[in-house]
């Protein structure tokens, strides 16, 4: 995220008095490009950083080498630290890197981040699992990411057919304990479900991240075609305005209200075919009316004949 790497850029700053480009770059692991517009993005944001010409130039922190980044507001170091801090109650590394950061804000505004620090701890294992651990695979592909190396994945697609590609890894991702790869190909970038991958074997062969690439941009790209592409058929339906929470609850994004009826809503629900509809409000039995299509109806009375047949 471009917050992290601002903050990382003030500390090596902080560190080094003066900085090129060149040297941040190579330091973040960016292109000269992305360094040279971070460094602008924190002068034109007020913090005093500015640029050194001559043969010995480069980025300096006015009025020595040291800053509190000061260049934080009250709430946004709030909202850094709650960001930091979930990931420091499982990393060791990133307590250590929580402490730093805490030291070098100004007095004023520690006690607050250092709260919001500790508001959240994260604890993955599941009731009767002591710890849980990342799996290997994606810490090698997390490595990977980092090093920028190319990596040789034999995947198995959803009909676990098998193939070998190299890729350019490129940000992974962790959605309700399901990781994602994300990752540039011949044909583009492409999305992998780390749990399909067969084996992943990291090159010594390096490549050029995207300048233009931003992890959470691409994810929401990808989720929305996915999402896309569950929502295929639309289901109009009535109920009990008291038991709108639950269906919400339940589909989410997936249900949306488009009008009321005394104290009944009218909403929409949406999935890939009529039967997946059917299956989502067949347990609402004749507390729902659904309005519309003929086809998920259809499927609802299936259902219930079968239901019927079976226990009644």
């Amino acid at each position: 995220m471009r917050a992290d790497r601002l903050v990382a850029v003030l500390l090596l700053m902080q560190a080094r008095v003066r900085v090129t480009a060149a040297q941040v770059a190579g330091e973040l692991e960016i292109s000269v490009a992305t360094a040279r517009r971070d460094l602008e993005a924190l002068s034109t944001a007020g913090i005093p950083v500015y640029p050194q010409p001559g043969r010995n130039g480069g980025w300096q922190l006015i009025g020595g080498a040291r800053t509190d980044l000061s260049g934080l507001t009250a709430s946004e170091a709030q909202a850094l630290f709650l960001l930091v801090g979930p990931a420091a109650s499982i990393a060791p590394d990133a307590q250590a890197a929580l402490r730093k950061l805490v030291r070098a804000l100004p007095q004023t505004f520690r006690e607050e981040a250092q709260a919001a620090a500790e508001a959240v701890v994260i604890d993955p294992a599941r009731w009767g699992e002591h710890t849980k651990e990342r799996p290997e695979v994606v810490r090698r592909l997390q490595d990977a990411v980092v090093r920028r190396v190319k990596v040789r994945l034999v995947y198995a697609g959803r009909g676990r057919e098998q193939s070998e590609r190299l890729v350019d890894p490129l940000g992974l991702v962790d959605k309700d304990d399901i990781w994602y790869l994300i990752a540039g190909t011949p044909k583009g970038q492409r999305t992998f479900r780390v749990e399909r991958v067969v084996s992943a074997e990291v090159t010594g062969e390096g490549f050029e991240r995207p300048a233009d690439f931003d992890l959470t941009a691409a994810w929401n790209e990808v989720v929305e075609q996915m999402e896309g592409r569950r929502s295929g058929l639309t289901a109009t339906v009535l109920m009990d305005e008291r038991h709108l929470w639950v269906m919400q609850d339940r589909l989410g994004r997936h249900c949306e209200v488009i009008g009321t009826e005394g104290d009944r809503v009218r909403i929409t629900v949406t999935a890939p075919t009529p039967l997946m509809i059917a299956q989502h409000l067949a347990g609402w039995g004749g507390s729902i009316e659904v309005l519309d299509p003929p086809s998920v109806q259809a499927e609802l009375a299936r259902l219930g004949t079968e239901l019927a047949a079976r226990y009644g």
